[in-house]
């Protein structure tokens, strides 16, 4: 078929303005080649107090030192606090000059420079740096009002005697028995297990002991002997298989309460390998699970229906048969972590290797409700419980 030359014209042009068209486009692109792989140098960096940063910008980048590649977009971490820890200097190779921040997010899995004004100052959230399980209650509310890790079990060591003595307290309240009743602390192993260098803290120096002495000296100086008589007492009897009666009754009382996180094998909190050198390992897992949400529900339902247990956890320290019950709450007065304005007044401390120091405090500032915060695994158990409570009521959470 014959072209005429109108229409030859017409392709000769089109063909014309492609070929154009892709030298545009491949001189553009290069361009932009050139532009990306401008070269940086870090002409100087300054160390700065660490300090809390927020995103200005979408459109900004988190780079490598050299400036090379991106590490991450700060439109990929929308509501990131960046913590800067030092100001650098970088500068490109025609010449200019820029200021970045040296930026880490919370987790520390991302890491890398940021062009200053990408970034506006922020506020740190608040958070506890130790706790590996942390949980603030509104005992008014029943409300969480904060928590870290609140529904993962975890050892809780003595921490598990206030299931103990709330059960103790449930037996009076019912009738079962009286402060006054005698229980039975003749079983060799408990015996041993006072006098224990580690383990220990008040021995049984007597075939029997009051209720009422027996409460005090697992609640203010954490006796592990005491709890497990206790337990026992409470089962309706002084062997050890009344202690595994009474472990099967912390747990229905857990069901009770619908606490899917709880799960008790020991009255005390000792783990089953420290309790079988003294006859008391019940078999299976070795320690008790529970959360800190279930450790504060436990804590909320002693306190709320047994109150009493509030002056007595307030008591520093008391002598009883002869022995001093020293309370480890650092929390109260006179003690070096107290803040008047807490008025903390409980409630248990915690501690074995498995669990690490464990603490549940409780008070109730002025004008607020009353509170109760759990720490699991904590080794600054009393200085972070301290920042959660006043955390929580200087904003007013509760």
């Amino acid at each position: 078929m014959k072209i005429n030359k109108w229409l030859r014209a017409v392709m000769i042009s089109c063909a014309t303005a492609l070929t154009f068209g892709i030298g545009l486009g491949f001189q553009s692109q290069s361009s932009h080649v050139e532009a990306a792989t401008t070269t940086y140098k870090m002409v100087s960096t300054t160390s700065m107090t660490k300090a809390p940063y927020h995103k200005k910008s979408s459109t900004g980048v988190v780079w490598n030192a050299s400036h090379t590649k991106k590490v991450a977009t700060l439109k990929g971490y929308p509501y990131t606090t960046w913590y800067a820890t030092k100001k650098a200097v970088l500068q490109k190779s025609s010449g200019s000059k820029a200021v970045y921040y040296q930026v880490k997010n919370g987790a520390g899995t991302v890491s890398g420079y940021v062009w200053h004004n990408y970034l506006t100052p922020g506020k740190a959230p608040f958070g506890l740096k130790y706790a590996k399980g942390a949980v603030a209650l509104d005992v008014n509310t029943n409300g969480v009002v904060w928590s870290k890790a609140a529904n993962t079990p975890r050892p809780i060591a003595s921490v598990s005697k206030l299931m103990t003595l709330y059960l103790v307290q449930q037996k009076i309240s019912n009738g079962g028995g009286s402060w006054t009743s005698k229980v039975n602390t003749s079983n060799a192993g408990l015996k041993k297990l006072g006098k224990d260098s580690t383990f220990g803290g008040f021995k049984f120096t007597k075939n029997s002991y009051t209720v009422r002495d027996l409460y005090l000296a697992a609640l203010i100086e954490s006796s592990n002997n005491a709890a497990i008589a206790l337990g026992q007492w409470v089962a309706g009897g002084s062997t050890p298989a009344y202690n595994k009666k009474f472990v099967s009754m912390m747990n229905d009382q857990a069901k009770s309460w619908d606490l899917e996180n709880t799960s008790f094998v020991s009255a005390s909190g000792m783990e089953q390998n420290s309790l079988k050198p003294f006859g008391y390992s019940i078999g299976g897992a070795n320690a008790n699970m529970v959360s800190a949400a279930d450790v504060a529900q436990i804590a909320r339902h002693l306190i709320t229906d047994y109150n009493d247990v509030l002056k007595d956890a307030s008591i520093g320290s008391m002598n009883l048969d002869g022995q001093k019950l020293y309370n480890y709450n650092n929390l109260l007065p006179g003690r070096k972590y107290y803040q008047k304005s807490l008025n903390v007044d409980g409630l248990k401390t915690g501690y074995t290797d498995p669990a690490g120091y464990c603490f549940v405090g409780t008070g109730r500032k002025t004008g607020h409700d009353r509170i109760i915060t759990v720490v699991l695994h904590d080794e600054n158990e009393f200085t972070e419980t301290r920042s959660l409570m006043n955390y929580v009521y200087n904003k007013n959470l509760a």
